[in-house]
């Protein structure tokens, strides 16, 4: 079994201001990926949620990262629901995106043509990171208010046949409502990714409200699992008015935690070939930190198996 450990994100700014990951003199875009992936073999994409990625920068990736390494890269977020900024979009699409007085928008709120232009151009610009064999997941955290309701199923199985067409990506769903998993809905949600082939995400997150589901330690892709530990900050989970994810998600997992989850991580492992698991505590260099501290608990170091 081989289980690749990473953080989400190499780029945060509280990362990068606090200095304490990357070495002096360590500051352009290439020195950082480059002594990132010189510790870690995983790391998650995450500006592609809130902007449309483009192919130039997964080529730079795809460059700079040694063979071997790998990239889960989040699906942009209308694809999963959540409102967009007009300014989020790319700049010659800006133009004819609906006049509807709104200063989001919704997937729902696009016509057909320029849906299909958006994920064309989206799988475009990760091309180059599958082709260089980089690629791992193409993570959908899909918004809160896609509920386990035949409008909702529709979308994601919408999303899986878009991802499907072109028989080359591996698509992760994270969802952020419990109906998804409640006692009625749980085993046919398990039963829609196994028969679509997508994989379940497995959240380690706070509990006890609407945008909190539990952690299933199912497999159902054959191939892949998929952790994604977010920290237990009950006072920041639901923290709004424009605060930074790295606020959010503050967190230091203490070692009986990491050993309780490195017990299911190991066990999980075992019925799939792959197993990512990614650190979502991205303040300053707690992510880093956690997995590290991760890392030595289920007894792996830098691409070797477990």
């Amino acid at each position: 079994m081989t289980i690749l450990v990473g953080t989400a994100s190499w780029t945060d700014p509280t990362l990068i201001k606090c200095k304490r990951f990357y070495p002096p003199g360590c500051s352009s875009a290439e020195a950082r990926l480059r002594h990132y992936a010189s510790v870690f073999p995983l790391v998650e994409v995450d500006s592609s949620y809130y902007a449309m990625p483009n192919p130039a920068n997964s080529v730079l990736w795809a460059e700079r990262a040694p063979p071997g390494f790998v990239f889960n890269i989040k699906a942009f977020r209308l694809f999963t629901g959540h409102q967009t900024a007009r300014d989020m979009f790319p700049p010659d699409i800006q133009p004819y995106l609906p006049q509807n007085g709104k200063t989001s928008l919704y997937y729902k709120d696009l016509p057909g043509e320029l849906q299909q232009e958006l994920w064309c151009r989206y799988l475009e610009a990760i091309e180059p990171l599958r082709a260089a064999g980089k690629l791992g997941a193409v993570h959908f955290q899909f918004a809160p208010w896609v509920i386990c309701n035949p409008h909702g199923i529709r979308h994601v199985e919408h999303c899986a046949d878009v991802m499907g067409a072109m028989d080359a990506y591996t698509m992760a769903v994270e969802f952020r409502n419990q109906t998804w998993f409640d006692e009625k809905r749980r085993d046919s949600t398990l039963a829609l990714e196994r028969e679509r082939g997508l994989v379940n995400v497995v959240v380690d997150e706070p509990q006890g409200s609407s945008n909190s589901i539990p952690a299933i330690w199912e497999t159902t892709h054959p191939r892949l699992a998929l952790i994604r530990l977010h920290g237990r900050n009950q006072e920041t989970w639901n923290i709004k008015g424009g605060v930074a994810s790295s606020s959010r998600f503050k967190y230091e997992y203490n070692e009986d935690e990491l050993g309780s989850i490195a017990s299911q991580i190991i066990e999980i492992s075992k019925a799939v070939e792959l197993t990512h698991v990614v650190l979502n505590t991205n303040y300053e260099d707690q992510g880093q930190r956690n997995a590290l501290k991760l890392m030595r608990v289920l007894g792996v170091t830098h691409f070797v198996d477990a």
